[in-house]
């Protein structure tokens, strides 16, 4: 060791003459001083054992990153500012729709309108605006008037509908309701364009004596049909607007579209409606139907009008040995088996009907079941009574965000009817499309739409046009506009969830795949908040659903879900009781060492001060 470090003093020669020699030259021995004193040092101590400690602590320090690199969790910026920032925007300026409102009145009488009548008839109309809703997704309402007559058209200064004079007069309202409707959308130019929705209300003059009436069409229109003045008129004008085209006919106090009510459509945007027909004893009778015919075909256009919703599959079956579970009773005088309103919750059988079968509700699709029950021999006819003693007209009713069902009593069905001992049967297709029509008006109550409209509140009669898509396009317009409202608030409140979490789990990894799933759903919500802005309501549903689903994408990652996450007391617990002790040691060795060599030094420095001492004397 002496070799290596250098620090012990080398023998004296051997022979006697340089004993000697060295004796009377050299300065005392350290064998010659007292014990007390520490042995002089005569050659500079080396560094070599020093070198050798600190090389191997040096080691250790530089591989404490590398370790630490070795355990870090990947974790991908989110942009929580960004989240944030669109949180803030949402709560001080909810998403709210421009609209138009156009009112168009035609009058039957010689020479030209004033023009200054449309002027008044607007700003009549615009102070009727404070009634709508808090609730009510419109933003800013443009209000334009033309007044049309035999002479010619006069329109307010802020016209905007695309309305063509001449093509429609007021004699042209005494035709069939259907025809007079699409002449209208003809005269608006289809109306189906992208921008800012207008809607049109046209107030047509008929002196016939039969009274007024009001008309809501298939499209964006209403018309008035009677004598009535300027004051009533405008009156009329702004209860269709606001009751019917800006809240859907929902009443106060009502449960419906934006009073709470959640739309049945999946997180990821998809919704599977699930067709079922249940034969409840197949010993009895068993039906079969042609769904796939006739159904699907009936469907399609409610499915390709509630695209910008949701993206909706149609899937169907016949299902056997299906009984109720609710209890019904026979009641002669209405010549059938009754089942009360009270009796409905137990009604669906969970244990005998295999419903849930579907093969296209994937991840977190959401599935509508409708039901058409069959009723046995000995429980046909099975009839719904209402809780004002009445029975029901469709026979049917719906289980919010499950379905509805449909009560089917088969033909010729009466009380003690014999067994028909499993005869194959098929519905007809009226009874099929009878059927579908009930189905399509519970579709629309589970949206929160009205099945059907009554004229509460209108004074007047009133009467709604039927769509063969099952859904007016005003009733779409305002599903849009709901729709997308809900979609921004829901993927907000999950990005925020998602920004929470991540902050609260610093050791929770963040794959790439998340964080760019957080700034595509970023993305899309600008861009539903843009169009609504516009006015442009079913891009910006899409928009909506597009957003939240990515954000439900990003929270529900598999990456999140299958790991568990400890805290950083944790992770030094695992990790210290193999690294602490060895560190620790060679960290005592180095003190150590360094300790030794001041001292050698400190002991040569004392040699050389005495060395020079004594050179002086």
């Amino acid at each position: 060791m002496a070799e290596i470090a250098g620090d012990e003093t080398p023998p004296l020669p051997s022979s006697s003459g340089a004993e000697e020699s060295s004796l009377l030259s050299s300065p005392p021995s350290p064998t010659a001083t007292s014990g007390d004193e520490p042995p002089p040092r005569t050659r500079k101590p080396g560094t070599k054992r020093l070198v050798l400690t600190a090389s191997v602590l040096l080691s250790f320090l530089v591989g404490l990153p590398l370790l630490l690199k070795s355990t870090e969790i990947h974790r991908s910026p989110l942009p929580s500012d960004a989240i944030a920032d669109l949180s803030r925007r949402l709560q001080s300026h909810p998403p709210s729709f421009p609209c138009g409102l156009h009112a168009v009145f035609l009058r039957s009488g010689p020479g030209s309108p004033v023009a200054s009548l449309a002027d008044q008839l607007e700003r009549a109309i615009s102070t009727q605006h404070h009634l709508l809703p808090a609730s009510s997704t419109a933003g800013n309402i443009s209000v334009s008037v033309t007044v049309q007559s035999d002479g010619g058209c006069t329109s307010s200064a802020a016209a905007a509908s695309p309305w063509r004079c001449g093509l429609v007069s007021a004699a042209d309202s005494f035709h069939d309701d259907e025809v007079f409707d699409e002449l209208l959308h003809s005269a608006l130019g289809g109306g189906d364009g992208d921008g800012m929705k207008v809607y049109t209300i046209v107030i047509a003059e008929d002196d016939d004596g039969k009274g007024t009436r009001v008309v809501i069409g298939k499209h964006r229109h209403a018309w008035v049909v009677g004598k009535v003045d300027e004051a009533e008129a405008v009156s009329l004008i702004s209860k269709v607007f606001i009751k019917y085209f800006m809240n859907g006919g929902i009443e106060e106090g009502e449960t419906g579209i934006g009073k709470g009510e959640f739309m049945p459509v999946g997180s990821d945007g998809n919704v599977v409606l699930s067709f079922s027909l249940l034969n409840a004893d197949p010993n009895d009778w068993v039906y079969d139907w042609e769904f796939k015919n006739i159904g699907e075909r009936i469907l399609t256009p409610v499915v390709e009008a509630l695209q910008p919703v949701a993206d909706i599959n149609i899937e169907s079956q016949v299902l056997y040995h299906t009984p109720k579970s609710s209890y019904s009773y026979s009641d002669d005088k209405l010549g059938g088996n009754v089942l009360s309103m009270g009796d409905i919750p137990f009604f669906v059988n969970s244990n005998e009907w295999h419903l849930d079968t579907s093969i296209s509700a994937t991840g977190r699709s959401k599935v509508l079941q409708f039901v058409v029950y069959i009723p046995s021999a000995r429980e046909c006819p099975l009839y719904l009574q209402l809780p004002d003693g009445e029975l029901s007209k469709t026979n049917a009713f719906i289980s919010p965000m499950w379905g509805g069902v449909v009560i089917w009593n088969p033909p010729g069905c009466s009380l003690g009817s014999k067994k028909a001992h499993g005869t194959q049967r098929q519905m007809s297709s009226q009874e099929l499309m009878e059927t579908l029509e009930i189905f399509i008006g519970q579709l629309r109550q589970l949206f929160g739409l009205k099945p059907n409209y009554h004229a509460q509140g209108m004074d007047v009669a009133t009467k709604f046009l039927v769509s063969e898509k099952g859904f007016a396009q005003w009733e779409l317009d305002l599903l849009y506009r709901h729709h997308a409202c809900s979609n921004l608030l829901s993927c907000v409140a999950t990005l925020e969830s998602l920004s929470s979490l991540v902050q609260s789990l610093p050791r929770m990894i963040v794959m790439d795949e998340i964080g760019r799933q957080v700034e595509l759903s970023l993305e899309a919500a600008s861009l539903a908040q843009r169009n609504a802005t516009l006015g442009i309501g079913d891009s910006s549903a899409v928009s909506a659903t597009r957003a939240r689903a990515l954000a439900e994408d990003a929270f529900f990652h598999p990456s999140i879900m299958s790991i568990s996450y400890a805290s950083v007391e944790h992770y030094f617990a695992i990790y210290m009781p193999f690294f602490a002790p060895v560190c620790l040691h060679v960290l005592l060795a180095a003190i150590k060492e360094l300790k030794r060599y001041k001292v050698e030094r400190a002991k040569y420095s004392a040699f050389l001060a005495s060395q020079s001492q004594a050179t002086t004397s």
